[in-house]
């Protein structure tokens, strides 16, 4: 493993009896940066995470996280790691202050509490029960229990689900901070702009494969973001891919105006359907035959 990777993954696969959940993905994490494992539910994506985790064993592969084999990580290990799960199951009967407490004494060398409080913006919360919290800021208390050991690498599992407009974008201020400080990130998310405004790079993972991996905005290659002219031709719908939208619009128009004429730049959003899609299409394919 390089200095310059926090996590190494190489032909990584997982099955389950005749089942492959993972087939064979290869990606790598750089130190200090923030990546999207991005996928819909049942793509592998869990699976992959929980074998970085250590949570759950490899079926083949090579997989080194902070330089150590999950498979054989130990205390000091897990100590550099930072766990934010889509559901802590926490009872909540602790305030927020109590809670970090006990969990900074598990760390050797933990933040200290009231900064951490003071990073996920809880200072006025500080001594109130987690039951009573919203959902809102018990998310942020899941956060401040990841971040408090001084994770040299943080899991992010939908960390904004259920959060209205304002509350994700503290967060994500929050998570811009923790990346400004060196804290390397991996993210899933289904929200997808969320991936845009957080991280780096990022990769597809669909029916166990990863489809895209790259930079955020560069995810599919230049190919899926090649614009697309829509317009209305005597009732029928045509749509054409162009480099050069502006002069297929002209010669559009200059044989009469066309209805409904859009230039649409492919999203993010537009790509992921796409890719998502073709895996779809291609299992189901195999399937038949």
């Amino acid at each position: 493993m390089t200095t310059e990777n926090v996590v190494e993954v190489r032909q990584l696969r997982r099955s389950y009896g005749e089942f492959e959940a993972v087939r064979g993905i290869d990606f790598d994490i750089r130190r200090g940066e923030t990546f999207a494992l991005l996928g819909p539910n049942g793509a592998g994506k869990s699976t992959t995470i929980e074998i970085l985790e250590g949570y759950r064993r490899r079926t083949s592969g090579e997989v080194r996280v902070l330089g150590v084999d999950p498979a054989h990580g130990g205390l000091d290990w897990k100590a550099r790691l930072g766990i934010v799960l889509q559901s802590t199951g926490e009872t909540g009967t602790a305030t927020v202050r109590e809670q970090l407490r006990h969990f900074a004494g598990l760390y050797p060398h933990p933040r200290d509490v009231e900064e951490v409080i003071a990073a996920v913006g809880l200072e006025e919360k500080a001594n109130t029960r987690i039951s009573k919290l919203s959902g809102g800021q018990q998310r942020r208390v899941d956060v401040a229990l990841g971040i408090v050991g001084r994770p040299e690498l943080l899991f992010l599992d939908e960390p904004t689900t259920g959060f209205d407009p304002e509350a994700r974008r503290r967060f994500w201020e929050l998570i811009r901070g923790l990346r400004d400080e060196g804290t390397s990130i991996l993210l899933t998310t289904h929200y997808l702009d969320e991936a845009q405004q957080l991280a780096d790079r990022g990769g597809i993972i669909a029916g166990g494969e990863l489809m895209a991996l790259g930079p955020i905005d560069e995810l599919g290659g230049a190919d899926a973001r090649i614009p697309i002219v829509r317009w209305l031709d005597r009732g029928v719908l045509r749509e054409e891919r162009t480099h050069q939208p502006g002069a297929l619009v002209a010669r559009l128009a200059a044989a009469g105006e066309p209805e409904r004429l859009e230039v649409v730049r492919p999203s993010l959003e537009d790509i992921y359907l796409s890719l998502v899609g073709e895996s779809a299409a291609e299992q189901l394919e195999g399937s038949i035959a």
